[in-house]
């Protein structure tokens, strides 16, 4: 699991709500490419994780951009991020007691 200061850092790449956002679909795309390509060079007589673990590795940056590009769409910081999902089942269940 991804520690919280990660999760800030990653936040923090992905710039302000303005920014032009990255097509999720082609960021998928070329990092499913780069790992097929690091797992076709890697050394032979190595395990299948020490594999898929070093080509992980490689595509690395890949991988964050695809994250940071599917969560561009939620808030901008962890204070908010924290405040929505505190308040949203408070506010729908308040609304379930109005009716």
């Amino acid at each position: 699991m991804r520690s919280p200061a990660f999760l800030l850092v990653l936040v923090a790449l992905t710039g302000s709500a303005s920014a032009a956002p990255a097509d999720p679909q082609a960021l998928e795309l070329a990092w499913h490419r780069c790992l097929r390509e690091a797992i076709a060079h890697q050394p032979t007589g190595q395990s299948r994780a020490g594999n898929e673990r070093n080509a992980l590795d490689e595509c690395k940056e890949r991988e964050d951009a695809y994250v940071a590009a599917l969560m561009g769409g939620r808030p901008q910081s962890m204070w908010a991020w924290a405040w929505t999902t505190l308040t949203e089942p408070l506010s729908s269940w308040v609304s379930l007691l109005r009716r």
